[in-house]
């Protein structure tokens, strides 16, 4: 006996594989709507045999999402993206799939709706990410009404681009022999880390308590973090001595926006044989506000998720990958 089918658009992505794992422990079979399924056979060992299925879907194509949803009663919307590639904008993914889903949804009259939104959220913003990410919301409860909307800080885990990608600039190889890192705007933006297991765990509480329709939560970590402070627990952690250098926010901005571009327009960046760009205009702007819980709003507590992990307990286990000398090195008292 199940509580019925729900499906997970952006379900291959780094919270998708952790949401369909806490969605089946509650009982829920998980359809996993993503663009390239090749690349996301391993979320099927998220349940038994049959409880995880896979399906080709692009959220901004109206007939793979009606293809995606047939026969749900449930839907997840996890798609997002961190810097724009190619047809990829802020716009297409975050604002006009999330619309056209959930106008779909609508039409197929399934009213238990999930929305992956972000902290800082806002149509004002001069972030296009956090704009967007304010206009899906609007767009998604016009629709559907009941669309319960999760708003989390940054989300670590062993395959986050946050603790990683600090890891990896500090043990960079310019960095082994200019050893700094750029503390954007003084590095005094706030952030509240929370645990991708945790924000997987209020997925699956949302899809399946109905008293949490048409409320936002915000989602964030049990503790706060400086840029600053987070490169001193991503040096310790990797044992490797960096000095922080000021970059004001007029200079990084422009610096960010000229990356973007590089990363977005260029072969080889844009076919992503060099990876993610290190950092982008638009995350700048982020950087300007601090990521983290309002006083007032509702929070995981509210959902139920008391027992949060801590950047501390976790991040250790998958950055040790970083330091020069391994993971049982005596790390330097310095």
């Amino acid at each position: 006996m199940t509580q019925g089918l729900v499906t997970v658009f952006g379900g291959s992505g780094f919270i998708g594989r952790y949401a369909a794992r806490e969605l089946v422990k509650k009982g829920w079979r998980v359809r996993v709507a993503c663009r390239h399924v090749n690349t996301a056979q391993d979320v099927r060992l998220a349940g038994t045999p049959g409880w995880v299925d896979i399906v080709q879907a692009n959220i901004r194509n109206r007939a793979s999402i009606e293809r995606a949803l047939d026969g749900a009663d449930a839907v997840v919307n996890l798609v997002g993206i961190l810097f724009e590639k190619g047809a990829q904008s802020f716009e297409a993914a975050q604002r006009d799939g999330a619309a056209l889903l959930a106008e779909v949804a609508a039409e197929k009259g399934i009213t238990r709706f999930v929305q992956m939104s972000a902290i800082g959220a806002n149509a004002e913003s001069k972030s296009d990410y956090a704009r967007t990410k304010a206009e899906a919301e609007e767009a998604v409860r016009n629709t559907v009404p009941t669309a319960t909307i999760l708003r989390p800080s940054v989300v670590f885990g062993p395959e986050d681009e946050f603790f990683n990608r600090f890891a990896a600039l500090a043990s960079s190889m310019p960095m082994s022999f200019l050893p700094i890192l750029p503390s954007i705007g003084g590095g005094k933006s706030c952030f509240q880390p929370v645990y991708a297991g945790d924000v997987a765990e209020a997925i699956a509480i949302a899809v399946d308590d109905a008293s949490t329709a048409g409320k936002t939560y915000e989602l964030g970590g049990p503790s706060k973090y400086t840029l600053n402070e987070i490169y001193d627990v991503v040096t310790k952690t990797i044992d490797r001595r960096r000095f922080k250098i000021g970059l004001p926010f007029f200079l990084a901005k422009p610096i960010g926006y000229m990356t973007a571009a590089i990363w977005r327009y260029i072969p080889p960046f844009s076919w992503g044989f060099l990876g993610d760009p290190p950092l982008t205009g638009d995350q700048v702007e982020l950087m300007k506000t601090d990521n983290v819980v309002a006083e007032d709003a509702l929070t995981l507590k509210d959902l139920g998720v008391t027992e949060l992990e801590t950047v501390e307990a976790i991040v250790p286990s998958y950055l040790w990958r970083f330091r020069p000398y391994g993971e049982f090195h005596k790390p330097s008292e310095a």
